[in-house]
């Protein structure tokens, strides 16, 4: 039922708003994951940023989606509870680190990459600024240690902060823009494990600016020569 509920969500109404509301331009696709075991682990700055990441994949590929959020924001009240569990297939985690069962917080991150399913992170841990990237939470390499035969692929997005950021509720229509950069693997200790995403997502960033730099540039050039 879950699996169904999941695939309807995602046909009737991610990919028709991702794709007539929003719009997204994808920079090396082609390093996407396409089976599982995998893990993306993007920037946080909007609560879009999940179903822009869903749309990036084939109807497929929607059962093994599945989105790593907050215990205490989406578990809050039932309905949403239902909603984020039931349709969007969220795996809750404890932001604290601990667990009424007393079981690793990591346990059921684990489990579903052991299922072949692709976890999608946010390492900031909440909702930053715009296209500002905040200092990451150890977890994802805690998660890379336990299964260093898990390819990371780290994504950068522009764009989805400024259509709906944190604490507005007013959607504003914006082209998403998105960078994948090459896989990564545990390094073989948590410090350059994390330097080398932080390392891989700010230089995805820096690229992004300077494509936006010379697209504002390019455009203020057209503007002088019409005049």
């Amino acid at each position: 039922m879950n699996h169904w509920l999941r695939v309807l969500f995602f046909v009737l109404v991610v990919k028709p708003f991702v794709t007539m509301v929003l719009g997204t331009n994808v920079k090396r696709g082609a390093l996407l994951p396409r089976a599982g075991p995998a893990v993306l682990v993007a920037n946080h700055n909007s609560h879009l940023d999940t179903l822009v990441l869903m749309s990036l994949f084939p109807m497929s590929m929607v059962p093994l989606l599945r989105p790593v959020a907050a215990a205490d924001y989406f578990l809050r009240n039932r309905f949403l509870a239902w909603f984020a569990l039931r349709v969007m297939g969220i795996i809750p985690l404890n932001r604290a680190g601990r667990t009424r069962d007393r079981s690793h917080p990591l346990a059921p991150l684990l489990e579903a990459l052991n299922r072949g399913e692709i976890l999608i992170l946010f390492p900031e841990g909440t909702r930053g600024e715009p296209e500002e990237l905040s200092r990451f939470k150890s977890g994802v390499a805690h998660l890379m240690k336990a299964r260093p035969d898990v390819p990371v692929s780290p994504l950068f997005m522009h764009g989805v902060g400024k259509a709906l950021p944190r604490g507005e509720a007013l959607l504003v229509p914006c082209i998403c823009d998105i960078s994948v950069g090459e896989p990564l693997g545990w390094r073989g200790d948590t410090a350059g494990t994390m330097h080398a995403l932080e390392q891989s997502l700010n230089e995805l960033a820096d690229e992004m600016d300077a494509a936006h730099r010379g697209v504002d540039e390019e455009g203020d050039d057209d503007d002088d020569a019409t005049m």
